[in-house]
């Protein structure tokens, strides 16, 4: 069965950089923690032909639901989020030849309107990667003081704070929210100024996805867990989509660069490798940033 094939329109961000930066050899295992449809995996695997030493993991059901042919040829798959996987993982006493983090939302949560990531089509609120977590969007929105509203949107979606002032005070007035429509027609009408591609919604809706997801805190926790997963001469590779993100694994990979005799990594990228410019015809790669490094 074909990467294309899973499913016909996906097409992994930055797939051919992951594979020349990696340059997976037969024999080699690999822990994916962030599998979503599996196109990044599928392709490693190919060449690496070791599925019963690998590991994929999603905190998205549907997703893993999607991964039952690798499962079948003796792949490890592990419902949970990256940062327990990691700890988990750690404390089996386990080591891989590659890791991939492929930050923020994926394919499986995009494609899908009813589980409310985007506002491209009309869906619920939800936004929860793991659908067995209780908090919603559309709790959070209609049930936060707006200091908090204020601060998420300053602060994860990186909107000025008058503007997140602006925005707070439109979801307030709004409620109750239900749909990704209703509150991205909120914003739209809060914004002060023209807009042109970049929907005026797009920032908030990342804040509240990264406020109800625990993202930042759980990239933050998990780049200093790397190490202990990597076999000597193991690469890994960390694939960003906003500056946020980016920032976290940046100054962690700085830290190993500047670290002497005590750095457990060597960077292989000195410059994060750009998906607007290395990956032109997948438009979910316009804001990837892939940066890799080996465990000495």
């Amino acid at each position: 069965m074909s990467i294309k094939e899973h499913p016909p329109l996906h097409v992994p961000v930055l797939l051919q950089d992951v594979l020349a930066q990696f340059q997976p050899k037969s024999g080699e295992n690999y822990l994916d923690l962030t599998a979503g449809y599996g196109g990044h995996a599928r392709a490693i695997l190919e060449l690496t032909d070791n599925y019963t030493e690998s590991s994929l993991v999603d905190r998205d059901e549907f997703a893993l639901s999607k991964l039952t042919d690798l499962k079948d040829k003796g792949i490890q798959l592990l419902h949970t989020d990256f940062l327990s996987a990691a700890k988990q993982l750690i404390e089996d006493g386990q080591h891989y030849s590659l890791i991939l983090l492929d930050l923020g939302v994926s394919s499986p949560q995009l494609d899908i309107p009813e589980r409310g990531f985007s506002f491209t089509n009309s869906g619920p609120l939800d936004m929860r990667m793991d659908k067995r977590q209780s908090l919603t969007a559309e709790e959070l929105l209609n049930t936060a003081k707006r200091s908090e509203l204020v601060r998420i949107i300053n602060e994860y979606g990186e909107e000025p704070r008058g503007a997140s002032q602006r925005y707070a005070d439109a979801i307030i007035a709004a409620r109750p929210l239900r749909t990704t429509e209703e509150l991205a027609e909120v914003i739209k009408s809060a914004h002060v100024g023209k807009w042109k591609k970049i929907h005026p919604a797009t920032r908030t809706f990342q804040a509240i996805r990264i406020a109800i997801n625990d993202e930042l805190r759980q990239v933050e926790e998990v780049m200093p867990l790397i190490p202990k997963l990597l076999k000597k001469g193991g690469r890994v590779g960390v694939i960003s989509f906003h500056s946020l993100e980016d920032r976290i694994v940046k100054r962690y990979f700085a830290e190993q660069r500047d670290a002497g005799f005590e750095a457990e990594l060597d960077l292989l990228t000195k410059k994060p490798i750009d998906g607007a410019t290395h990956d032109v015809h997948n438009p979910r790669s316009r804001s990837a940033k892939l940066r890799t490094a080996v465990k000495k």
